[in-house]
């Protein structure tokens, strides 16, 4: 029978479940696996280069797949939309920044938008801009993101979003989290760090071994990786990676780091070319440790599925019947 609601009738899938558009990770070919396995796959747009999103749309090939983007990256080159929406994706999903400027072309396209939040106040201005799909991300999300957790993040954005689909993100990564965010009154979850390590990604094999071996206790907010990449990024997100050695020497000094960043943006670019994982950066959220082996997106997919519906099977036994004094209580 298979777990239905509101996002699926939307965004016609089979399983309430969407690859997050996570940048450099989430090409075309990990987009259509999990679109072809019943989900749907969000091409990552990244920081803006028109040539990589132009082959991660080739490499999807026939899947119906969606697209996410940066929205203050977006911002300084609006034409990466005109691309993407030539290529008539399923869904546009716009995160960190102002996405008023990209409301008319989206909806002049006729796709669904998805407007990603990590405030109360995120959410309303999603309401009002008449969103289709509203994702609430918590804290404990790889990459990006803001403070608020998950847990109680996520019933507020839904008492707030009107009837509009809202899906889970931050800390999910197999059927429990699943099951979890449909009991706090979502739709449907955004997926990243459970893909990071799939087959299909984008992720340097070295990235993908220390995401496996790889702890949510071992995880961090900072923005030193940030500065290590040139990214300017507003100062309302920064970014959830594995600690290293990198990390140890520079999240408490950002100063220091910015006085000698020449040289170690020079270490970190040189540590990513060689797949030194001590040096460079493993995005990856506090679910790593629900990272169990590298395989197919699809088994992923259908392994959290499953384990949802067998939990939330379980889970309906621990209810009684109603009984008689019960029903006269109520009344």
């Amino acid at each position: 029978m298979g777990i239905r609601t509101s996002l699926c009738e939307l965004l016609d899938i089979e399983h309430p479940v969407l690859l997050a558009p996570m940048a450099g990770v989430s090409g075309g070919a990990l987009a259509a696996a999990v679109s072809d396995a019943g989900g749907m796959g969000l091409i990552g747009g990244g920081y803006g280069d028109a040539d990589w999103l132009n082959r991660e749309f080739e490499a999807a090939g026939d899947a119906r797949v969606g697209v996410g983007f940066i929205t203050w990256s977006l911002a300084r080159q609006p034409d990466l939309l005109d691309l993407a929406l030539e290529r008539n994706p399923a869904a546009v999903m716009l995160s960190f920044g102002d996405f008023g400027p990209f409301l008319g072309q989206i909806r002049a396209a006729k796709t669904k938008l998805i407007l990603q939040v990590q405030t109360l106040d995120q959410a309303r201005k999603a309401v009002d801009a008449g969103a289709d799909v509203i994702v609430a991300q918590g804290t404990e999300a790889g990459g990006h993101g803001g403070a608020r957790a998950t847990l109680p993040f996520v019933p507020a954005v839904v008492d707030i979003a009107q009837g509009i689909p809202v899906i889970a993100a931050g800390g999910i990564a197999d059927g429990r989290g699943l099951a979890a965010a449909l009991a706090l009154g979502a739709s449907g979850a955004l997926c990243g760090t459970i893909f990071f390590a799939s087959d299909e990604s984008l992720a340097s094999a070295d990235a993908k071994v220390a995401a496996v071996s790889g702890s949510g206790d071992n995880t961090e907010r900072s923005s030193v990786f940030d500065l290590a990449r040139g990214l300017n990024w507003p100062p309302d997100w920064n970014l959830r990676t594995m600690r290293n050695s990198f990390t140890r020497k520079w999240s408490g000094n950002l100063a220091g780091l910015r006085e000698n960043l020449t040289a170690e943006q020079a270490r970190f670019n040189a540590a990513l070319a060689a797949g030194d994982m001590d040096v460079a950066a493993v995005i990856v959220g506090e679910a790593a440790d629900l990272i169990q082996a590298r395989e197919p997106a699809r088994v992923t997919l259908h392994r959290m599925v499953s384990q949802a519906e067998d939990r939330m099977r379980g889970l309906g036994q621990l209810v009684g019947p109603l009984r008689e004094d019960d029903e006269n209580a109520e009344t």
